[in-house]
């Protein structure tokens, strides 16, 4: 493409010329009264329209060629777009007499877009980008828009009540530094929507909220945004730090802030430990060096949901006010992981480095926690409750204390005896589980986690215990409120004998587990042969509380339930303790809060693990996987899970004890969607589903080696011997024995493409370090921070509203944005159909198909393409994987084939059931003074049945495995989960 001229790109909207040429439509009134126009320097001069004319002619010669410059249709076109730019400009000015020059200038962008001309208007919009960058390099300011330099009047309330003029300069230049180098933002529209929020006497925290709030208001508009609302969110906990620790300076700048921060992290570390927050150890690193290894820049790639998480949720303060910066947090994470390492300063920088760049995050917790002098830095604690009162309340405790310090719970409540069940002690009779597990609620919500965010527990309980029924409806909003739960999660542990019994519409027998004892520890053949054996007895009397009922039937309640509340969750107890490497030493008798952790619990064990996730999206690029940065992402983050482990914090000895004896801990993903849009790849094809298996396969490989490796340097984990591992039975390895257990064949491709060979011998040889390697977490909160799609999620929407613990959020798909600027699509119109159509594609007929395939929303993936992806990872994966499941137009139909789909299909949990609401929140259609749609992006709230309108079913995926005995559940008026419910430990 030919350069556009200064003169042409410009518009020439300003001139010193006195002769004033007239539209053709001047006529007698006040829109053609002479006018001046601003220049950027802030000089008056009068507006020349012929000169708007010349540039648009030199445009169009730029682009099309010089031949084009005398053809007629251009010669009127030029006219037609000049005369509609003078209209626009007069009829704006009519109450200055003046106007600016990049109100021109967006003027004629707009007339060109309108017209169609949409390459010489992104012509035109680049130039005027590269020029406004370095105006800036230069340290130039335009002058401010009409907007502000009317709000220079405004006073600012000091905090101690006096008042100043506002600092119309300074508040400009922070506006512009923060556009600086982003592309599609004007400072200019940043600083026009902030006066409209200015008053008279606001405070000074108002007025720097003021265009933060004005920058994320316009990120419907242009994904950038969100990175300049970041940044001037950062401008000010900059300015919060600096004064807090006594280094205050004025015009601090990036420059500056990085010449700083070496300076800043010594005193940052010094206050830290003299106000008792950070470990004193942390003070003997070689402060100088991790200071100076400082990536200040970094501090640049939040997103606003990314940053504003970080400055609610997890950086240090004092009194309320924040004495830690991002880079100061990372690193202080991550000297907290070395403590224990033999060259601190060195790990501390390979830690670093790998969190600070968003390669690896590990989970909030150690976020919260590490380097602190309190460092319980694991996320999750499985716990089984016994069945005495002693047992039953030492087990609420434990809940408490290790819930303090951000642990997120799984308790296994299965032996204790059920409702109607005889007590030998009083000779009375039980009241069953349920009024413990009210009373385990209400503590999650006592304790909630130091007021960073909701105390969470999630409550398990095996198919067969007789009051399942009961435990079914804790979630329900009707009934006795008593004996309901509305705070606590809660999951079905499912036996494989109990779908065997669906699928064949057989009897089930629930049991009271003080007569039945061993069935908590028994699963596979040797738990289907003893339960068949309690069931003859309980035919011959030999069972005092048992019941039956017909599996069918108490399968569709369970789907039944888990639609309308959410609730429980439906797990499978086989599949995770015929795979689990630490079968010769216990049970996995429960999940974690989030399902993705199967590790052994017992009376005298509470099972522990540390989390950190790859982010996907980091180390994937057109042509796919970049194997050897994956591989050292994969065993830096393994060495600080290991690290986690030795400078751990435990409340409770259980906890310190079974974590120390067998080590586990679980590297999990991230991004997968970013990866998927990366590659090309729609969610809902062959292609997505080979990704999930390559990707997985190569974390699983580098995860167990970077194990083996330590386990070189620092010894095998003590429980090694006897284990899967010991027997060179890796992940991969346990599938197939998963399926002979069964009796059945799992419709899984079991393809190795490394060379597992070698590093089976290796494994068998040096021993593991780990008991446990992987489990892949929801990740909401770590996603946020690091500006990925969380977990292994589908795309949620392309534009919609997001809520947590830190405000609602607008979030938009920077990927399609981008493609659609390429095709010339992105325009207000475009902007208003996705928040018609809640962020689908589907229904606007102008999307190419392509890009409706690619960003595909999941309510229109259909359910096995999800199913099958997660098949693929989960013969990679040692514990298991958080997968949400969406159903679009749900039906008893849907969520049987999906669930059973799920068990065939060899996985071990499933977690939250996503359903679409029959109705979203309202549209508005005003518009404010700047003339744009201020429409409210569409947002989730509860569920119910049904789908938006205009949204089309979901294709078909992989066809999944229907049961012969179909079910049919009643919906009607469900309320499933909604994604984005601010107290849900999925939506953090």
């Amino acid at each position: 493409m030919t350069d556009l001229s200064t003169e042409a790109r410009e518009g020439l909207s300003v001139s010193g010329a006195p002769n004033q040429r007239r539209s053709a439509n001047d006529g007698g009134d006040q829109t053609s009264l002479p006018l001046t126009v601003l220049r950027r320097d802030g000089t008056p001069v009068a507006f020349d329209q012929s000169r708007i004319a010349t540039a648009l002619h030199k445009a169009f010669i730029a682009v099309e060629g010089e031949a084009s410059g005398a053809s007629a249709r251009v010669r009127d076109l030029v006219s037609t777009l000049t005369a509609q730019v003078v209209d626009v400009i007069r009829r704006r000015a009519v109450a200055d007499r003046h106007v600016d020059v990049e109100v021109i200038q967006d003027q004629v962008e707009l007339a060109l877009m309108r017209g169609g001309h949409r390459e010489i208007a992104r012509s035109y919009i680049l130039y005027r980008e590269e020029h406004a960058r370095a105006r800036a390099s230069r340290g130039e300011l335009p002058p401010p828009p009409a907007a502000l330099e009317r709000a220079a009047r405004t006073t600012v309330k000091l905090p101690d009540g006096s008042r100043e003029a506002l600092d119309v300069e300074r508040l400009q230049r922070v506006v512009v530094d923060a556009c600086q180098g982003l592309e599609g933002v004007a400072p200019d529209a940043v600083l026009t929507e902030t006066a409209r929020s200015l008053y008279d006497g606001m405070s000074l925290a108002e007025l720097d909220s003021a265009p933060v709030m004005a920058a994320r208001t316009l990120v419907e508009t242009e994904p950038n945004y969100t990175y300049v609302a970041s940044r001037l969110l950062l401008d000010t906990l900059q300015r919060e730090v600096f004064e807090g620790l006594g280094m205050a300076e004025t015009g601090l700048d990036r420059q500056r802030v990085a010449e700083l921060y070496p300076q800043y992290f010594r005193a940052y570390i010094d206050h830290g430990v003299k106000t008792g927050a950070l470990d004193p150890r942390l003070a003997e690193f070689d402060l100088d060096r991790l200071g100076a290894s400082i990536r200040p820049e970094r501090d640049l790639d939040f997103t606003f949901l990314g940053l504003q998480t970080l400055f609610d949720r997890y950086l240090l303060h004092t009194d309320g006010v924040r004495y830690e910066l991002p880079q100061a947090f990372f690193l202080r994470v991550a000297m907290g992981l070395a403590l224990a390492e033999e060259h601190r300063d060195e790990r501390a920088q390979q830690f670093y480095d790998a969190m600070s760049s968003f390669d690896v995050m590990a989970s909030t917790p150690t976020l919260f926690n590490s380097g602190t002098t309190r460092p319980q830095m694991s996320s999750c604690f499985l716990t089984t409750v016994p069945d005495d009162l002693d047992g039953i309340f030492s087990a609420v405790r434990d809940n408490a204390l290790l819930a303090k310090y951000s642990g997120g719970l799984g308790n296994d409540w299965t032996p204790v005896r059920g409702l109607g069940a005889h007590i030998r002690g009083t000779n009375g009779v039980s009241q069953g589980v349920v009024p413990f597990l009210k009373i385990a609620n209400d503590t999650a919500v006592a304790v909630n986690q130091g007021g960073k965010r909701k105390g969470a527990v999630c409550a398990y309980l095996e198919t067969w215990h007789i009051d399942i029924e009961q435990f079914l409806d804790l979630r329900k909003n009707t009934g006795d409120d008593r004996r309901r739960t509305h705070d606590m999660n809660t999951a079905n542990w499912v036996p494989d004998l109990f779908l065997q019994r669906v699928e064949e519409d057989g009897q089930w027998t629930l049991f009271s587990p003080d007569e039945v004892a061993d069935l908590h520890d028994l699963y596979g053949t040797a738990f289907a042969e003893r339960y068949a054996e309690y069931e003859a007895a309980a035919d011959r009397g030999e069972i005092r509380t048992f019941r039956r009922v017909r599996a069918l039937d108490l399968w569709r309640r369970m789907l039944t339930v888990l639609f309308e509340t959410g609730h429980p969750w439906i797990t499978f107890k086989d599949a995770a303790n015929v795979r689990s490497p630490q079968r010769h030493v216990g049970v996995v008798h429960s999940s974690n809060l989030c399902t993705e952790i199967t590790l052994n619990t017992s009376n005298d064990e509470v099972a522990v693990c540390n989390l950190a996730s790859i982010n996907l999206a980091k180390h994937v690029g057109p042509d796919g996987i970049d194997h050897e940065k994956l591989e050292r992402t994969v065993r830096t983050a393994v060495r600080m899970l290991d690290d986690v482990i030795d400078t751990n914090l435990y409340t409770i000895p259980q906890a310190e004890r079974s974590n120390l004896k067998h080590r586990p801990v679980g590297l999990g993903l991230m991004g997968f969607s970013d990866a998927l849009f990366a590659q090309r790849i729609p969610y809902s094809s062959d292609a997505a589903v080979e990704f999930a298996d390559v990707s997985m396969e190569a974390i699983s490989y580098h995860a167990i080696s970077a194990s083996v490796d330590l386990a070189e340097e620092r010894g095998a984990y003590e429980s090694f011997p006897g284990s899967l591992w010991s027997q060179g039975i890796l992940p991969i390895d346990s599938a197939a024995r998963q399926s002979a257990d069964r009796g059945m064949a799992f419709d899984v491709d079991l393809t190795q493409r490394l060379d597992w060979d070698s590093l089976r011998e290796r494994v068998v040889a040096t021993g593991m370090r780990n008991s446990n390697v992987m489990a892949i977490a929801p990740t909401a909160t770590i996603s946020n921070i690091c500006g990925v799609g969380q977990s292994i999620e589908p795309l949620y929407r392309n534009l919609f509203v997001k809520a947590n613990m830190s405000g609602d959020f607008t979030v938009v798909n920077a990927h399609l944005v981008r493609d659609l600027k390429a095709r010339g699509l992105w325009d207000q119109v475009m902007i208003a159909d996705l928040k018609h159509f809640d962020g689908v594609l589907a229904p606007i007929d102008r999307v190419p198909a392509d890009l409706k395939e690619l960003y595909a929303t999941a309510f229109e993936v259909d359910h096995s393409w999800i199913i099958a992806a997660a098949a693929r990872r989960q013969k990679w994966i040692d514990q298991a994987q958080s997968l949400n499941l969406y159903v679009n137009r749900p039906s008893g139909r849907v969520l049987d084939q999906m669930y059973r789909n799920a068990w065939h299909s060899g996985l071990k949990t499933t977690y939250y059931l996503r359903s679409q609401s029959a109705t979203h929140v309202e549209k508005s259609t005003l518009r404010g003074t700047d003339g744009q749609l201020n429409a409210v992006s569409p947002v989730v709230v509860g569920s119910g049945q049904g789908a938006a309108q205009g949204v089309p079913a979901p294709a078909r995926g992989p066809e999944a495995r229907a049961a012969e005995n179909k079910t049919v559940v009643d919906v009607t008026d469900a309320a499933a989960c909604s994604i984005t419910d601010p107290d849900c430990e999925a939506c953090q």
